[in-house]
């Protein structure tokens, strides 16, 4: 585990102070840690006490590594003041949606480059990261920039930039998909009767802990589904149905597709 001794995190919000805690608790001193935010808000407050350094403009002095965690609309004028905390060959790592590698070395000249696509279970330490590196990320910088992805979950590289439009449609947009499953499960059981409360505490543990039998488990989806299928039983009967020509899965191909596209629209310079 490569753990960067200086770290600037641009961004204090609820995913940039996520995920510094994370770095806090895998080994990065907080002394080692200073944030770049207008504001102390409230997610920055844990990181201020345990020693984390806030400041309101770019600090001159010189960072192992830049976290850039700031909304996509906020990077054209955020990231020029970075200047002078980067070295020529300082590693930027983007979590920002929708900006690509060129884009942020618009901004801030030709550098190692690391863009992520992290998801919103990022924000308890249980997310997906998709990321990408330019040609200029040295070996050592790549297994610094995974240390500090994969505080947030498991980090998968890709290697092409453009897969990380893929990404997002599967999983930087995918905890909305399952959400809307929770919303549409508790909407049946509220229709066929039961009150709605009960049914969204029931499809709220359902779907939660059939998420975490798929992680602990070693069998494929397809398995874990089989073995609580009982032949002309009450699941084989509402997977008959989800599972027709025009079901679930056909509608989430087109989800799916549709998330790319847009992702990659929106990654256009």
């Amino acid at each position: 585990m490569t753990v960067p001794k200086r770290v600037l995190l641009v961004g204090g919000g609820n995913m940039g102070a996520a995920m510094a805690h994370g770095w806090l608790d895998r080994a990065l001193a907080p002394a080692g840690l200073t944030v770049l935010d207008p504001n102390a808000g409230a997610p920055l407050q844990p990181l201020i006490e345990k020693g984390a350094r806030h400041v309101t403009e770019a600090p001159s002095e010189r960072f192992d590594v830049v976290v850039v965690a700031v909304k996509p609309q906020v990077m054209e004028a955020a990231l020029p003041a970075l200047r002078p905390a980067l070295s020529g060959d300082t590693p930027v790592v983007s979590v920002a949606a929708g900006k690509t590698v060129s884009s942020i070395e618009r901004l801030l000249g030709e550098r190692p480059v690391v863009r992520a696509m992290p998801n919103t279970p990022a924000m308890i330490g249980r997310g997906i990261t998709g990321a990408y590196c330019n040609q200029r990320v040295t070996a050592e910088q790549r297994a610094m920039a995974q240390t500090l992805l994969e505080a947030s979950g498991p980090v998968e590289w890709v290697e092409r930039e453009g897969d990380i439009d893929l990404v997002t449609g599967v999983s930087g947009s995918g905890p909305a998909y399952v959400f809307l499953l929770a919303e549409a499960m508790a909407a049946a059981g509220a229709k066929l009767g039961l009150s709605p409360e009960l049914a969204m505490r029931l499809a709220r543990h359902t779907v939660a802990g059939a998420g975490e039998l798929m992680i602990r488990s070693d069998d494929e989806p397809a398995t874990l589904r089989r073995n609580v299928t009982s032949p002309n039983g009450t699941t084989a009967a509402a997977l008959e149905v989800l599972m027709e020509p025009d079901g679930l899965e056909p509608l989430m191909q087109k989800a799916i597709a549709a998330a790319a596209r847009r992702a990659a629209e929106l990654s256009k310079d």
